[in-house]
């Protein structure tokens, strides 16, 4: 399977606005056709980025 790289730099990261300041959170960013998620504690850290069906079938299941 090839592997593309998808440009970040200019992704808009958000998380849930029920996180707060001490909270071990995530945030996502939608870019193109995918879903990238990042540790807000280490933005710079890397980030996981996922097709869009694989994003939708997570979030299909974690809301059950």
């Amino acid at each position: 399977m090839k592997m593309d790289t998808v440009d970040l730099s200019g992704a808009s990261w958000r998380k849930s606005s029920r996180s707060t300041a001490n909270s071990q959170c995530v945030e996502v960013a939608f870019v193109s056709s995918s879903t990238a998620v990042r540790d807000s504690k280490n933005p710079i850290g890397g980030a996981l980025v996922f097709e869009a069906p694989a994003w939708q079938a997570f979030a299909a299941h974690v809301s059950d």
